[in-house]
């Protein structure tokens, strides 16, 4: 079931949000060539906890980190640990925070040093493709508007979706209904109403869409050992102009 949050519950998301872009500030001015994941991870979980809330993937299924931190061909739910992060590396930080018992969740992709032209256009396009989405969260859309925006852009630029992991609801849980997939045709599944709390996250992989969990049990890779890029947002469906709840760099 669908769950619409009540007044009360979307302030205290809101600040959730306000610490998961801290967080996501946090690892961007960290990732140098040089760093590990580990650093990183440890960066972000300062962070949050030094705003007084809890890192929302810290624990969850017995995740060991305090953040997803995906390089290159890693897709998504990457362990952090010793890898040393070089010059020309794209890396994707997925984070969440909980505050009051509200989840809020986010995610972007960043370059270490210089990195090739074809990674930095996956990077702009998969931003690119959530804003294309968000134009479609409206209240009376429905959920495949969303889907078919992101779509739409990510393969005009001669990218793929991957499609074995969608976007979510969140809010009272990390992961609520309904699903968002990145990809489908308008006009299809539930309808938006005000109230509800979407994370929308497209994964774009310069690639083939298929993908693979490693041995660990969690990293997502690309099957053909393609680049992939990651970036999303928590989002508030209301009256008019969706709100962004996990704001951490300026608007597109």
């Amino acid at each position: 079931m669908i769950q619409l949050k009540s007044p009360r519950e979307i302030d205290a998301m809101r600040r959730a949000g306000e610490i998961t872009g801290l967080a996501l500030r946090t690892a961007r001015s960290v990732i140098v060539p040089g760093v590990t994941t580990g650093q990183v991870d440890a960066a972000v979980r300062k962070a949050i906890t030094g705003a007084d809330a809890k890192p929302a993937f810290l624990g969850y299924n017995g995740f060991p980190g305090s953040a997803c931190i995906s390089v290159n061909n890693e897709v998504i739910h990457g362990l952090p640990g010793k890898r040393v992060l070089r010059a020309g590396d794209i890396v994707s930080i997925d984070v969440g925070a909980i505050w009051k018992g509200m989840y809020a969740d986010a995610a972007a992709t960043f370059p270490v040093g210089t990195v090739s032209e074809r990674a930095g256009k996956l990077i702009r396009v998969t931003r690119e493709c959530f804003y294309r989405g968000l134009a479609f969260i409206r209240e009376g859309k429905r959920i495949s508007d969303i889907s078919y925006a992101i779509q739409t852009h990510a393969e005009k630029a001669g990218f793929s979706l991957v499609r074995d992991w969608t976007g979510h609801g969140v809010g009272t849980k990390l992961h609520e209904e309904p699903e968002i997939p990145n990809f489908g045709e308008p006009g299809r599944g539930p309808r938006l109403r005000r109230g509800m709390t979407l994370a929308v996250e497209p994964m774009v992989n310069a690639g083939g869409c298929d993908v693979k969990v490693l041995a660990d049990g969690w990293t997502v890779v690309t099957l053909d050992g393609s680049l992939s890029a990651h970036y999303e947002h928590t989002v508030l469906v209301t009256a008019g102009e969706p709100e962004l709840l996990t704001v951490w760099e300026e608007a597109a």
